[in-house]
C-alpha cells in the first residue's frame, strides 16, 4: 500500500473537506417565542429580534395557501412557472433571468458553491450579515473583511480590497445592511461596480428593499452582467415560515445556478403565497407606512432613555445601550428583556458587543418595549 493511500486510509469520516469549516460556529437565529416561553414560563412574549412583519402577511396569502391543502402529496412545480412569471413582470426582466430559493440564505448558498473555489476569495464589509464570511469558510476561501464606515460599506475601502486579491470571485453588499441598516446611495454603488473588474460578481442582497424602495438597484443589471441582486419574501412579505427568496441576474448567471439549485427548492405551498404576496403590493404599502411611522416613534423614545442609534432605512434599529456602570451591559440588558418576555438580538457575534438590534413592531408591542426597557434601566 503507497503512503498516500495509507494516509486517505486513516482520516476520520468526520474530516470536513476544509479545514475552515472547523471554525465555523452554528447560526444563531433569534431566540423562538416557544423557546422562551419554555425556559421562563412567560406566555405574552413580544418577539422583536428575527425582523419578521409584525403585521402578518396579506391575507391573499391564506387563500392561496388554503387552495393547495388538497395537493400537498403532489411534489411542486419545479421550475415555479408562474411565480417566476410573476416576478418577471414586477421587476421588468426575462424569467430566464430569474432563479428561485428557499429564502435567500439558500441563493446566497447557490451562489458560493457555484463560483467560488479553495482558492478564491469573498469580499465583504465588516458589520455585514455574518453569513457572507460563514460562506466563505464552507468553501474553503479566504474571506476578506472590509473595515465598515459609519456602521456601513466603505465601498472605496471595498473596491482596493478587490484589487488587492485577485482571486477575488464575489463581492457581498447588503443594501440596507443588516444588522446596521446602513444604506448605498445608488450613484456610489454604480461607480463601485464599475471599478471591479468584470470576472467578479456583484451581489446585492436586497432583503429590506420593500423599506426602502430607493435602495433599488435593478438597473443595473441591464448596465452589468456581473451584479446579482437577491430578495426574499421573508421580511416585509411575512413569509419566513415559508421561506422563499428570489435572485435577479444575467440568463448566463442564472442558467448556472439552476443548474446547482435542488429541484423542488421552494415548496408548493411557498411557491403559491409568494405569488399571492407579490400580487398585493397594497399591503407593502401599509406596511412600510406603519413601519416609518413606528420608526420615527422609536426614535424619539431611545433619545428620551439617553440611548443612542444609528438611522436605519430597514425594519430594525440597532440600539447602543452604554451605562456607566460597569454591570450594565448590552448582554445583560438582552437577558432582563428576556426575563419579562421581551425578545431582542444582541449583536456580540458582529462585534458589537454593546449594541442590541431591535425589530420594529406595531404600536403595542414598540411601548411593551420602551416600558420594559425604561423599567430595567431605572432599577439599575
Amino acid at each position: 500500500m503507497q503512503p498516500d493511500q495509507l494516509t486517505a486510509s486513516n482520516l476520520s469520516p468526520l474530516t470536513p473537506a476544509y479545514d475552515s469549516i472547523l471554525t465555523l460556529a452554528p447560526y444563531q437565529t433569534g431566540k423562538p417565542i416557544e423557546e422562551l416561553t419554555r425556559e421562563y414560563g412567560v406566555s405574552d412574549v413580544v418577539k422583536l429580534a428575527s425582523n419578521e412583519n409584525p403585521m402578518g402577511c396579506s391575507p391573499r396569502v391564506t387563500l392561496a395557501i388554503t387552495e393547495q391543502l388538497g395537493q400537498l402529496s403532489r411534489y411542486p412545480d419545479g421550475n415555479g412557472y408562474y411565480l417566476k412569471q410573476a416576478l418577471a413582470d414586477f421587476n421588468d426582466v426575462k424569467v430566464e433571468q430569474i432563479t428561485l430559493g428557499n429564502g435567500s440564505d439558500d441563493l446566497l448558498d447557490i451562489l458560493a458553491r457555484s463560483f467560488v473555489g479553495a482558492d478564491d476569495a469573498i469580499v465583504y464589509s465588516q458589520y455585514a450579515f455574518v453569513v457572507y464570511s460563514m460562506l466563505a469558510k464552507m468553501q474553503g476561501a479566504m474571506d476578506v473583511e472590509v473595515p465598515a464606515h459609519r456602521f456601513g460599506h466603505d465601498l472605496k475601502a471595498m473596491s482596493q480590497a478587490v484589487q488587492d486579491n485577485p482571486n477575488t470571485k464575489i463581492v457581498f453588499i447588503a443594501n440596507p445592511n443588516n444588522p446596521t441598516g446602513a444604506q448605498l446611495e445608488q450613484k456610489e454603488l454604480r461607480q463601485f461596480v464599475a471599478s471591479v473588474p468584470s470576472s467578479v460578481l456583484v451581489v446585492l442582497d436586497e432583503a429590506y428593499i420593500e423599506y426602502s424602495p430607493e435602495s433599488n438597484n435593478r438597473a443595473l443589471l441591464d448596465e452589468f452582467d456581473n451584479v446579482i441582486i437577491v430578495r426574499t419574501f421573508s421580511k416585509a412579505y411575512g413569509l419566513a415560515g415559508l421561506r422563499v427568496g428570489y435572485a435577479l441576474s444575467s440568463v448566463a448567471v442564472a442558467e448556472l445556478l439552476n443548474r446547482i439549485r435542488q429541484p423542488f427548492n421552494v415548496s408548493r405551498v411557498g411557491l403559491a403565497a409568494a405569488a399571492a404576496a407579490l400580487a398585493d403590493q397594497d399591503f407593502i404599502e401599509k406596511t412600510r407606512q406603519m413601519n416609518d411611522e413606528q420608526m420615527r416613534w422609536l426614535e424619539k423614545q431611545f433619545d428620551t432613555l439617553g440611548l443612542g442609534f444609528v438611522k436605519s432605512h430597514a425594519n430594525f434599529i440597532m440600539v447602543e445601550v452604554q451605562v456607566e456602570m460597569e454591570d450594565i451591559t448590552a448582554a445583560s440588558i438582552h437577558q432582563a428583556l428576556l426575563e419579562q418576555g421581551v425578545i431582542v438580538r444582541p449583536l456580540g457575534a458582529y462585534g458589537l458587543p454593546n449594541w442590541l438590534r431591535i425589530t420594529v413592531g406595531v404600536a403595542e408591542d414598540n411601548l411593551r418595549l420602551i416600558d420594559t426597557l425604561r423599567s430595567i434601566l431605572s432599577e439599575d
